[in-house]
């Protein structure tokens, strides 16, 4: 019987080495156009809900209760993408009741049925810095046709 041999040389091994450890390795999930999407738009949704704090919570449940929807839906979705730690653990950070960004605002809203315009206003401010940070990991993820 003959063998076949495959000439193997340091460069052809660094090469398969170097592939293996860029796919087996990676740390973070690709970009997702969907979930870019999904957060900007969300993000205005968010916005323009919490501009509506100055006035009665109860007047203004059932646009809480749907962003609250679609925060959930969004959550979903990134909590199933594989490598996505990073990114939900930002999610987690913004949606949390007892923290000071968009779950935070929404109970306290809630629990105090109004909120002050100053108030309202600055919370704005956090929470659209905290959408752009999620945006922004998800833009600057690798594309897979870049890999």
């Amino acid at each position: 019987m003959k063998t076949i041999r495959i000439p193997f040389n340091f460069k052809t091994i660094a090469f398969i080495f170097g592939m293996f450890a860029v796919v087996a390795c990676a740390t973070i999930s690709n970009f997702d156009q969907q979930a870019y999407v999904y957060t900007t738009s969300v993000k205005v949704d968010a916005l323009n809900v919490m501009e509506l704090a100055t006035t009665d919570f109860a007047t203004h449940s059932k646009e809480v209760k749907e962003l609250q929807t679609q925060l959930q839906k969004i959550y979903e979705y990134e909590k199933n993408r594989p490598k996505n730690e990073i990114t939900l653990k930002q999610w987690d950070i913004l949606l949390n009741p007892e923290g000071h960004l968009l779950g935070g605002f929404l109970k306290r809203w809630e629990t105090q049925k109004t909120l002050n315009k100053t108030f309202v206003t600055e919370a704005k401010k956090l929470v659209d810095k905290a959408f752009d940070q999620i945006a922004g990991l998800e833009s600057k993820k690798i594309k897979a046709s870049d890999i």
